[in-house]
């Protein structure tokens, strides 16, 4: 199983428009993030976890040529905006899409992008063909990838993260329940967000993220959903051992 770093940005991505501070003027390529995304492959299936706002680039960047099947963390416009650009894969490879998201999701974006889910009448161009599912407590197999959805809190909303047979992808996170926790158990890989250094109401700060990865302690935690505070080789220094930042275009293998 492959796993694909899409982007490791937060809602602006980095750099940001009109900012003018270090980070965003940076030269670091390691400090450029599109909007946070990944894609799972394995034997031929591919998952994509959220369509980010940077989908399109992601994809010519990454030479992604076919989606199999797409999982949502929650309907927030930086994971989902980049929809309509899933309608490629529906005409190049004469398929429909399924996407997964708990019902909240699933009903955002029926709302929010009426003139897919046929609630208003699109007028010329085409239109994205996709089956939603909502998401249940139990383990999937998509393909050959085996997936556990994860109840994980994101300031009042319920989201979701989703964990890879022995990896975890959690991102817009403030809180971790107890009985996700349980799931947790005995990871290689956990990826969790870490804004940037300050108290924020629906994300960990890195001291947060840092503590709730002491309590997962799995083999390696990978920082992503990162701000322009955070400079990659400035930070990567004071982490502790186990614990790394993110970089678009990161692969990791299992």
């Amino acid at each position: 199983m492959e796993i694909l770093f899409l982007g490791t940005g937060t809602s602006t991505g980095v750099p940001s428009l009109c900012c003018t501070c270090e980070v965003c003027l940076s030269e670091d390529e390691r400090n450029k993030r599109l909007r946070s995304s990944i894609l799972v492959r394995q034997n031929g299936h591919a998952i994509l976890v959220d369509t980010s706002t940077d989908l399109r680039q992601q994809c010519l960047r990454y030479n992604i040529q076919n989606i199999d099947t797409v999982l949502y963390t929650h309907h927030h416009a930086d994971h989902v905006h980049g929809i309509d650009e899933l309608r490629s894969f529906n005409f190049f490879n004469k398929m429909v899409i399924p996407c997964y998201g708990n019902k909240q999701t699933l009903d955002n974006l029926k709302k929010n992008f009426s003139y897919i889910f046929g609630v208003a009448e699109q007028i010329g161009g085409g239109i994205p063909q996709l089956l939603p599912q909502t998401l249940e407590d139990k383990t999937y197999h998509f393909g050959d990838i085996e997936v556990t959805p994860l109840d994980i809190q994101h300031g009042k909303l319920m989201i979701n993260g989703f964990r890879f047979r022995d990896c975890a992808y959690i991102t817009d996170c403030s809180r971790i329940p107890e009985h996700t926790m349980e799931k947790l158990k005995g990871l290689k890989v956990l990826i969790l967000n870490a804004l940037g250094f300050k108290d924020h109401a629906t994300h960990f700060n890195l001291s947060q993220a840092l503590e709730a990865a002491e309590g997962i302690q799995a083999e390696r935690t990978i920082l992503t959903h990162i701000n322009h505070q955070f400079d990659f080789e400035k930070i990567s220094k004071d982490l502790p051992d186990r614990v790394e930042l993110a970089i678009d275009g990161m692969k990791l293998h299992f």
